[in-house]
C-alpha cells in the first residue's frame, strides 16, 4: 500500500488558446478544433512571438527561450506537494522524475528537480512517457517498505511545447505545458492511498508514439486514439476488480490526452459525467503530468469512502493504472 501526503501540480502562465492557434494559419479553426480533441486553450513555457514567428521549426531552440526550465517547473510543483504533506525539503530521502521530453541527456532530471529544491537524497529518473506515474506507482508497489526511505517525491516536468511542430495542425492542437508532483511513503499513513497498481506494455508498438532527440514529437494519430481508449476500459475494469467499495463511489481519472477520446473511454466503461475528473479542456495534453494534476487539482473534493481509479496510457505502448481509496 502507497500513502499519498501531498500532491502538487503547476501550469506555467502563458496562455495558448484556440484563438492564436487559428492565427498562426495552419487550416484549422474553432470548431475544427473542439470536434477534433475538445480542448479550448493550453499553457506553454514557450513565448507566444517565438511561436508565432518561427512556428518551433528547429526544436533546438526552444529550451533557449523558455520563460522557465523543467527543473523549475518541477519544483513548483513539487513545493506545492510538500506544503500539502506538511513537510520540507529535507524530509524527502528520494527523488523519481519522468516524462516525455527531459531537458537534458543527462544528468537525470531528477536531479536538476532536487538541486532546485534544495534537496541532499538519491535522485533518479524512472519515466515511462505518460504512463510514468502508474509505472513510478507500480515499481514502489513492488518494493519493501523498510528498504525506502519515509517519504519519496514524485515530479513530472512536462514541457512538452518545446517539440511541437506548429505547422502540423494535427499536433500543434493537443499539447500543453504542466507539471506534478506527489510525496508519497510506504511506511507512513495518510488520507489518500494507492491499494493496487497495474502496469503492462506491447513494445513492438514503440514507433507510434515518439519524439527523436532534438526532433518533433510525432505519433499514428488514428492508431494511438484507439489503443488509448481500448486499453484505458480494459485497465478500468481491472482497478474495478479490485475495489471494495460501492461501485456509485468511484471516480475516474484517465490520461488527458484529448477529451473526445476521455468520453469515449467513458461512455464504453459506463463512467457518469459525474464521476469522470479532467482538465485537458482547458491544459491540453501534458503528457505524464496530466493525470496526476487532474488529482492534485481534486485533491479536496474526495471524501471518506470514495475510490478514484486512475488510468494512464503512452508511448512504447505502455499503460497502467493505480486504484486509490480515501479515508477520514
Amino acid at each position: 500500500m502507497i500513502h499519498v501526503h501531498g500532491l502538487g501540480h503547476f501550469h506555467p502562465p502563458t496562455r495558448l488558446d484556440n484563438d492564436f492557434l487559428v492565427s498562426l494559419d495552419i487550416g484549422t479553426d474553432q470548431e475544427w478544433i473542439l470536434e477534433r480533441v475538445g480542448i479550448r486553450s493550453r499553457r506553454t513555457v514557450l513565448p507566444l512571438d517565438y511561436i508565432a514567428t518561427t512556428r518551433n521549426a528547429d526544436p533546438l531552440q526552444a529550451s533557449a527561450v523558455s520563460t522557465h526550465s523543467n527543473a523549475q517547473t518541477g519544483a513548483a510543483a513539487a513545493r506545492m506537494a510538500l506544503e500539502r504533506a506538511g513537510l520540507e525539503p529535507g524530509d524527502i530521502g528520494l527523488v523519481w522524475a519522468g516524462g516525455c521530453s527531459p531537458q537534458h541527456s543527462i544528468p537525470a532530471e531528477a536531479c536538476s528537480i532536487a538541486a532546485e529544491l534544495g534537496i541532499q537524497a538519491p535522485a533518479l529518473d524512472v519515466g515511462s512517457a505518460c504512463s510514468t506515474f502508474a509505472a513510478q506507482m507500480h515499481m514502489l508497489a513492488c518494493m519493501r517498505p523498510e528498504a525506502l526511505p519515509e517519504y519519496v517525491l514524485l515530479v513530472s516536468a512536462e514541457n512538452n511545447t518545446r517539440t511541437v511542430d506548429y505547422r502540423d495542425r494535427s499536433t500543434a492542437v493537443l499539447w500543453g505545458d504542466a507539471s506534478s508532483a506527489a510525496v508519497v511513503s510506504l511506511r507512513v499513513p495518510a488520507r489518500l492511498r494507492a491499494v493496487h497498481t497495474t502496469l503492462a506494455s506491447d513494445p513492438s508498438g514503440w514507433q507510434k508514439v515518439y519524439i527523436p532527440t532534438g526532433g518533433h514529437f510525432a505519433q499514428q494519430g488514428r492508431a494511438v486514439q484507439g489503443f488509448a481508449i481500448r486499453r484505458t476500459v480494459e485497465t478500468l475494469q481491472d482497478l474495478r476488480a479490485h475495489s471494495h467499495q460501492d461501485p456509485e463511489r468511484l471516480h475516474f481519472i484517465g490520461h488527458q490526452a484529448n477529451l473526445i477520446m476521455l468520453t469515449s473511454a467513458c461512455e464504453r466503461a459506463g463512467i457518469r459525467p459525474d464521476r469522470h475528473h479532467f482538465n485537458v479542456d482547458e491544459y491540453g495534453n501534458t503528457g505524464a503530468a496530466g493525470a496526476p494534476s487532474v488529482l492534485s487539482q481534486a485533491w479536496e473534493q474526495f471524501s471518506d469512502g470514495d475510490e478514484i481509479a486512475l488510468v494512464v496510457v503512452g508511448s512504447g505502448l505502455t499503460w497502467g493504472g493505480v486504484l486509490f481509496e480515501v479515508h477520514g
